[in-house]
């Protein structure tokens, strides 16, 4: 089960925006490419791989698990301010946190990347990242995004 304020999540979701910039693809396909193994071992890992520069640590793993580029690129798409690294880490992490229940936090971070919201969250544009927590976990939930 996750926990709240888990900050091996927090890194490992934060890790995954950098890949995904750097590399220019959806946070989900880097996810995916990471696969469980690959995952669990940066979150397992991650109290240690905090101590490193971000870039560093991508630039790590780009390497180690053979990640390769592609052509997305939300960041140079924005039309207004693009939230940091850390920022998108952090909504990564409480959705997981939140829509995790007892469900093991790696499973659940896989799940959630590799849902419909990632594409929505990325949208930098529409701001959807932007949303509460609760309401964001409750879109998650039911797989919709819910009427205001």
């Amino acid at each position: 089960m996750g926990k709240r304020n888990d900050s091996a999540l927090f890194f490992t979701c934060s890790l995954i925006e950098q890949l995904g910039r750097i590399l220019h693809r959806k946070r989900g396909d880097i996810a995916a490419d990471l696969g469980e193994n690959g995952v669990r071992i940066i979150y397992e890992h991650a109290d240690v791989l905090h101590c490193e520069p971000i870039a560093k640590v991508a630039d790590d793993a780009i390497g180690e698990f053979g990640l390769t580029a592609g052509d997305y690129d939300n960041v140079s798409e924005a039309c207004y301010a693009v939230p940091d690294v850390w920022t998108m880490g952090k909504v990564y992490a409480r959705l997981v946190e939140d829509v995790s229940g007892k469900d093991d936090v790696v499973e659940t971070l896989l799940a959630v990347y590799t849902s419909w919201i990632d594409e929505r969250l990325s949208d930098y544009n529409a701001a959807f990242y932007y949303q509460p927590r609760d309401y964001l976990a409750e879109c998650c939930r039911q797989g919709i995004v819910l009427d205001g």
